[in-house]
């Protein structure tokens, strides 16, 4: 860009700018007349906020201390200063007097809300009682040329914490993270339980012996879930991949290797709508045991969660939305159909596919005219008998054409060895006696690929390779598939997908 074009260019953009905005980047060029650097290369740490106000006594001698974090409250009494600083553990106090720092206390004058600075002094308790550090030196670390939205927090006379101002607006909050973070410590406090439970999870299987393992995200062929897909070109190929939607056949693929247990964190997409438990980009994590099946994996699926909500929440009762949810075993063990049956007065087993058409209409539930038999049982559990499922209950025995990649039930002609973990009314787990005939396999991709040339979309592709996999003989594997972003919002008690995902995805802003 030349030098002409660059400087309209920044013209126009400071003439976007408020007054606020245009007066830190004044106090930024007073900064450098005073020899300021408002950007500085490191700053060395000993204490957090935190640290500093759980080891603090009264009556042992000041501490001296290093502390770094963002200016969020400012209170000047000419000589003097009281501002807070916030890290990334919590909020302390920090006094600076000219007496002590000089003529650097002139430069803090051009401070702000938002700043970022380091303070070197000692830990000392204020007339008013609380713990403090007294500066011998600061340093602007970084210098904000955006005002954050200030948040104002008094007591009122019963004792109540009233907030003023909030940073509350849902899609700016998403949309900025780094602000509501900032302006909402709680919000943290939610990315954090997310990563403990994970890590949770982790140790659970890992103590079992199960291999954390990494498979591919650009798949020449996607499959195990109905969904579609992104594509993507690869150039040096000159192929169309796909963004994955499931890592479940990659998984299978290695127990045909001979692992007897893999798991995987995995980053999914699909391209689908999104409400407050869907988004585009996901997190599922999934598992695969050798020499089990589904009622193993029940089992085994209580065993997990009670011990992440100890280990995380601490309790095995807690509150969601308006619900107190109490994960104490055993749960609920429930066939879709005797479910149904409970909550409609419909028995749907055995019956045709216009006769679920015509139930489904009688119940008042859409669906396609052309939705297989499979769709209009889950159109009519989804709609009418899952948001009731509050307590943690397992949904049992699928219709076989729901379900192309588990096996048939054992005792149960038309069914499969399915189940599905609701919560809340929601679905957070899905699980399978994994089908390892390798004709059967064929045969059930067969009719997905029926489908697919019928305009389904989200029929699955039939993959030569996995079935070549199978052919080398896969033992029988228990297989589960868990949702972490909707087991975090079960976790934090928290409404949408997007509150538990630090980047949702949104419309373009501009």
């Amino acid at each position: 860009m030349e030098v002409n074009q660059q400087t309209a260019v920044e013209k126009s953009h400071l003439e976007e700018l408020n007054e606020l905005m245009l007066r830190r980047r004044e106090e930024l060029e007073e900064l450098k007349v005073l020899g300021i650097v408002p950007y500085p290369y490191k700053f060395t740490q000993t204490h957090h906020s935190k640290q500093i106000l759980d080891t603090f006594k009264d009556n042992a001698s000041p501490q001296n201390v290093a502390i770094a974090g963002r200016i969020v409250s400012i209170r000047r009494m000419g000589k003097a200063t009281f501002c807070h600083l916030q890290d990334s553990q919590g909020k302390i106090q920090v006094y600076l007097r000219r007496d002590d720092i000089g003529e650097l206390y002139d430069a803090f004058r051009l401070l702000d809300i938002g700043d970022i600075i380091g303070v070197e002094g000692y830990t000392f308790r204020t007339k008013m009682g609380e713990i403090s550090v007294h500066a011998k030196r600061f340093e602007l670390l970084a210098k904000s040329l955006r005002p954050l939205p200030v948040v104002k927090e008094k007591i009122d006379e019963h004792g109540n914490k009233v907030v003023f101002d909030p940073f509350a607006d849902k899609e700016l909050r998403y949309r900025q993270r780094y602000v509501d973070l900032n302006v909402n410590p709680q919000v943290k406090e939610v990315f954090i339980k997310r990563a403990k439970i994970m890590k949770s999870i982790r140790n659970f299987f890992d103590a079992r012996g199960y291999l954390e393992v990494e498979t591919p995200i650009l798949q020449p062929l996607y499959g195990g879930a109905f969904a579609r897909p992104f594509v993507t070109h690869h150039n040096a190929l000159d192929i169309d991949l796909y963004l994955r939607i499931a890592d479940e056949l990659y998984l299978k693929r290695l127990i045909v290797g001979g692992f007897d247990g893999v798991y995987e964190f995995a980053k999914d997409f699909r391209n689908e709508g999104m409400d407050r438990f869907h988004n585009p980009e996901f997190t599922m994590l999934e598992l695969y045991v050798a020499y089990k099946d589904y009622l193993w994996m029940m089992d085994f699926v209580e065993e997990l969660i009670c011990h992440v909500a100890k280990e995380v929440n601490g309790t095995l009762k807690w509150n969601v939305g308006d619900h107190e949810i109490d994960f104490t075993r055993p749960w609920k063990r429930l066939s879709m159909f005797d479910v149904i049956k409970e909550h409609t007065g419909k028995d749907l087993r055995g019956k045709s596919e216009q006769e679920l058409h015509n139930i489904a209409r009688q119940l008042k539930v859409e669906v396609e005219p052309n939705a297989g038999s499979g769709v209009v049982v889950d159109e009519i559990f989804g709609e009418l008998v899952q948001p009731k499922l509050i307590k943690p209950t397992f949904i049992t025995d699928y219709l076989l054409e729901m379900s192309p990649l588990a096996k048939k039930h054992r005792s149960q002609p038309g069914l499969v060895e399915r189940f599905e973990l609701i919560v809340d009314g929601q679905e957070v787990c899905n699980a399978f006696s994994e089908l390892n005939d390798p004709l059967d396999q064929r045969q059930r991709f067969e009719e997905q690929m029926k489908l697919r040339a019928q305009g389904n979309e989200e029929a699955q592709v039939l993959d030569e390779d996995y079935l070549r996999a199978l052919e080398y003989g896969m033992p029988p594997t228990a297989g589960l598939g868990i949702g972490i972003d909707r087991l975090t919002m079960i976790f934090t008690n928290q409404d949408s997908i997007r509150d538990v995902i630090f980047f949702p995805q949104m419309k373009p802003e501009y």
